[in-house]
């Protein structure tokens, strides 16, 4: 079976160096590691799975996984439970990439970001607007799930299924499809959503919930103008995260300077 085409990736770009393919793929990964939508200890999808969410070829992915596990990103095991499986963004050896790539990439994904949080709060919206009896259990029972979550990757799977209740809720494939081909623009694990740093993921945790508290109600209440402004709002935590990312690589980068 021949390999896919290549056909789309979004750049990060890095003024005058000349990146590759496989370059633009590596420093998506690297973005998407930095700012937790791979969180430590998760595995990879397989290389085919990867390739074809990208749009590219098999050696491209193969190369920028190559990459991440030279800067110590990525780890490779073999054996009957083997794969790619993220190590986190804290490799001391990667500092110095992980900066220059989200410097790059921070315009972009602020951009990006804003975007997002307008069109769920569109989806928030219509949910509220026309959802229907079983949409209304199905967004209690993601609610609670949510709530009964364990920090980090159970979390962020959590949060995946309620936001994909409230899409489906708005009763519109074409909003939702809309939604999610946004979010594929950037985002390797769309509609995972960006989970930030483990040091920080209790505290956004706890505010994520107080959003969804306040999110379904507004939804279950049919107040569209109230669900689309928490719902755009509750968005805009992806916001905060690169801007704390960034500015956590920017003090490691100064301290490790006058150190």
């Amino acid at each position: 079976m021949s390999e896919p085409e290549e056909t789309h990736t979004e750049p990060f770009p890095r003024g005058a160096r000349t990146q590759t393919l496989s370059d633009r793929i590596g420093d998506r990964l690297i973005v998407a590691i930095a700012i937790g939508e791979y969180l430590p200890g998760v595995q990879l999808s397989p290389e085919r799975e990867l390739a074809a969410a990208l749009g590219v070829g098999r050696v491209t992915v193969r190369a920028a996984i190559a990459r991440l596990v030279d800067l110590g990103l990525l780890q490779k095991r073999r054996g009957r439970n083997g794969g790619t499986f993220v190590i986190g963004s804290d490799a001391v050896r990667a500092e110095p990439e992980i900066a220059q790539v989200l410097e790059a990439a921070r315009a972009q994904l602020l951009d990006q970001y804003e975007a997002e949080s307008w069109m769920h709060g569109a989806v928030a919206a219509a949910a509220a607007q026309r959802h229907t009896g079983s949409d209304r259990q199905a967004l209690l029972l993601r609610l609670e799930e949510f709530r009964a979550a364990g920090s980090g990757p159970e979390a962020q799977a959590a949060d995946e299924l309620l936001h994909e209740t409230i899409a489906r809720a708005a009763r519109s494939p074409a909003l939702r499809d809309s939604l999610l081909a946004l979010e594929r623009r950037i985002h390797v694990r769309a509609p995972l959503h960006p989970w930030g740093t483990e040091a920080t993921w209790q505290d956004m945790e706890r505010r994520a919930l107080r959003d969804h508290e306040r999110l379904v109600e507004a939804i279950l209440a049919r107040d569209v103008a109230a669900a689309h402004e928490i719902g755009r709002l509750h968005a805009r935590i992806n916001i905060e995260h690169i801007e704390a990312v960034h500015v956590q690589i920017r003090t490691d980068a100064d301290r490790a300077r006058t150190a």
